[in-house]
């Protein structure tokens, strides 16, 4: 049984834990999820485009999101309750896990590995970028809001 790529970022908690004292726990979390999504989608894109089979649903079927199939969830063991996790990859068909590892009678075309590969190197630099515009945005829009409640 395969397992998935695992990214771990030294300082993304201390982010997390700055973006919590700083703003709603709601606010943080949706920040670093639209900058995860965001990031993620051009890995999406490149695996739709490296499948080898151009028909079919499984083109289709490579998506990002928060959530997994429930065979996709026995296998991920979430760590911690604050974390926030986004997947990239094709759904509960099978037909990804064979085209991407192959079998007995099908040779391997992997299209996930190279996807992931193409945007490694940008992926970190680019998360950081984000999450500071991100910030930003989330803290102006609060001190709207407060200003906005004070004259009010």
């Amino acid at each position: 049984m395969t397992r998935p790529i695992r990214v771990k970022v030294d300082g993304l908690r201390e982010i997390a834990n700055a973006l919590h004292t700083q703003l709603p726990a709601a606010t943080s979390k949706n920040v670093m999820l639209r900058v995860l999504k965001k990031r993620a989608k051009p890995i999406a894109a490149t695996a739709e485009a490296q499948v080898a089979v151009k028909t079919g649903d499984l083109k289709k079927s490579i998506t990002v999101s928060t959530k997994l199939t429930k065979r996709q969830r026995r296998q991920h063991k979430k760590m911690h309750r604050d974390e926030v996790d986004v997947f990239v990859g094709p759904g509960s068909d099978p037909a990804g896990h064979l085209q991407e590892f192959g079998s007995s009678k099908h040779p391997a075309q992997p299209f996930m590995r190279p996807a992931w590969d193409a945007h490694e190197s940008t992926l970190l630099e680019g998360i950081g970028e984000d999450m500071w515009a991100e910030i930003e945005k989330a803290s102006a829009r609060l001190a709207r809001k407060a200003a906005k409640a004070a004259k009010g």
